[in-house]
């Protein structure tokens, strides 16, 4: 055995060991066919462990490439899965061994299975605010939620950046959602502090989450609860509008029953916070506990206790309202009859047959046309007064012209003498004043259908008789200025420089004291004591008409300076029954 090793390795190998067998034949003395069948099954035996090891290098060649396959393909599918080819190093060439493919592929592989697995770890977040803000859409935000399903065929990046395109407009759509719980919350706190309702108890009906208390991402944002918001937000603003429309009546019926009564300013000031929102729109009404339902029934309490008050002081309102009715005639020259005006309001408020608004209501109608037709009475009216008293005026110019004294240096004469020189100027334009108050009360009375009348005189009448007695008055005035010229030609010069001489018919006397008279008095100035020539609508005759046509109202003379008895031959009885205005 020492001799077979192998001086190289120190090792028997198969030619030494060969050998051997040869050299230990020969001393046995073995066959050639013997030694030929053992080296024929030593051969075969060989065969065989070479072959098992072929087999196993074949079975483990088939392992490694299966590795080398599944290798690939897991990269690929990684790759594929990520879809970012360029992020890691993988190798292209397959022209190495199977073992340094391997060794190639493992680094890649690693760093894709850690970029796999953060790539799931971001799309299993992205998914879990999906479905979190999904739930709190639906409702169903407090129910515990498992963690989404991740779909670890697609870990692209283009898949990931949808899932947050989505996330972000889930985010936007909650941000859109709170503001706007939010937004009909505060709207609910508004509506419930006007109307003085629990703002608590209200809002947590819709959703506890609702209350102050909780957070504002706390609060809950599905389309149950901003359902149920709009809902409740448009039931308190029904609510506000019918208690608005409630109010307003109130404030209106307290109003006119304060008007009514005249009820002072102090009461009324207590209810200030009913009245206030009398034409304020729903939206305008913001103040807390403006449309409370105790100010409501209390506002109700007040109108039914005036209007209980209201029947037993209805008498004294209505009087109230015919005396006003009553100055508005008087004022206007109108004559009515007040004792049965009256009685007729007694009876109507003692009958109960009128309802106490509408009773005042129609004096209040029938005091705007009074004051409406006295206003259109205004004009005449004021030149009327302006023609009485330029009368007046006429009467005393009259009298001082009959007084012998009026130029003697006594105290006051020179005032008189320049008063008396206004009046003739004046005196001068009466003609050209009756002429425009006739045309005025004719155009009057064309457009109204009635008679105008002045304390229920018509007043062309007593223009008419105003012209009549003046033309005969300056006829009488020509007659007696022909006596005097008749009988005192030695007094020519002194008229020329002074004025017209004392009235023969009129013997001297004491110094007269010349005064203003009132109201043209017992001398005739133009009244309602003026008998007319009228038939019962106080229309003038036909021989009136043609008359004053005929007259020119020309000269200063004045009907009002003659005699009580030359007066009376010009004036009938006075009409007894007023012309109604």
């Amino acid at each position: 055995m020492t001799d077979a090793e192998n001086p190289l390795l120190g090792e028997p190998t198969c030619g030494s060991l060969l050998q051997k067998l040869q050299e230990i034949w020969d001393e046995v003395g073995e066959s050639d066919e013997e030694r030929d069948k053992m080296l024929l099954q030593i051969e075969q035996e060989c065969l065989d462990v070479y072959k098992r090891k072929v087999e196993l290098a074949a079975k483990s060649r088939a392992l490694l490439l299966q590795t080398l396959s599944d290798a690939k393909l897991e990269l690929s599918t990684l790759v594929s899965a990520l879809g970012d080819r360029s992020s890691v190093g993988i190798p292209e060439k397959a022209s190495e061994t199977i073992k340094k493919q391997l060794a190639a592929i493992a680094p890649a592989l690693e760093q894709l299975w850690k970029q796999k697995e953060e790539r799931v770890k971001e799309f299993s977040d992205v998914q879990f605010q999906i479905q979190k803000i999904c739930g709190e859409i639906a409702g169903n935000a407090s129910e515990q939620m498992d963690a989404p399903a991740v779909d670890e065929s697609d870990l692209s990046l283009k898949k990931l950046d949808e899932y947050q395109v989505k996330l972000k407009e889930l985010q936007k759509e909650k941000s859109d959602r709170l503001r706007k719980v939010l937004e009909l919350v505060s709207t609910v706190h508004d509506l419930c502090a006007v109307l003085g309702m629990d703002f608590f108890s209200t809002v947590t009906e819709v959703h506890p989450s609702l209350d102050d208390s909780t957070g504002v991402q706390s609060k809950s944002i599905s389309n149950d609860t901003l359902s149920r918001l709009v809902k409740t937000v448009s039931v308190l603003r029904e609510d506000k509008k019918k208690r608005l429309h409630k109010l307003q009546e109130l404030a209106t019926q307290l109003i006119d029953l304060w008007n009514l009564m005249d009820t002072p300013e102090e009461e009324r000031r207590l209810f200030d916070h009913v009245t206030c929102n009398i034409s304020a729109s729903v939206d305008e009404v913001s103040v807390s506990d403006a449309l409370a339902l105790e100010l409501i029934e209390q506002a109700e309490v007040e109108v039914e206790r005036l209007d209980k008050l209201k029947s037993s002081r209805m008498k004294e309102i209505a009087f109230k309202r015919q005396v006003e009715l009553e100055e508005i005639f008087a004022s206007a020259h109108i004559e009515i009859d007040p004792e049965a005006a009256r009685e007729k309001i007694m009876a109507l408020i003692d009958s109960g047959n009128v309802e106490p608004t509408e009773l005042l209501a129609d004096m209040d109608n029938q005091i705007a046309k009074a004051k409406e037709e006295a206003l259109s009475r205004k004009d005449i009216l004021d030149r009327v007064e302006k023609w009485m008293s330029a009368c007046e005026e006429e009467s005393w110019l009259e009298d001082y012209n009959r007084d012998e004294n009026r130029y003697n240096a006594s105290r006051g004469a020179h005032l008189n003498l320049k008063r008396a020189e206004k009046v003739r100027i004046l005196v001068n334009k009466i003609p050209g004043m009756v002429d425009t108050l006739v045309a005025k009360t004719q155009a009057w009375e064309e457009d109204h259908g009635i008679s105008f009348t002045y304390d229920g005189v018509p007043l062309l009448a007593m223009l008419d008789e105003y012209a009549m007695l003046r033309q005969e008055r300056e006829e009488e005035k020509r007659r007696l200025r022909g006596q005097k010229k008749l009988g005192e030609q030695q007094n020519t010069d002194q008229e020329a420089v002074f004025g017209s001489r004392p009235s023969p018919a009129r013997p001297s006397g004491p110094k007269k004291v010349v005064a203003p008279r009132a109201n043209g008095g017992a001398n005739g100035t133009p009244s309602r004591r003026l008998s007319l020539n009228t038939n019962q609508n106080g229309s003038r005759s036909a021989a009136k008409d043609g008359k004053r046509d005929s007259v020119k109202l020309a000269g200063p003379a004045n009907y009002i300076g003659i005699s009580k008895e030359d007066a009376a031959s010009h004036v009938s009885e006075t009409d007894t029954s007023p012309a109604s205005p």
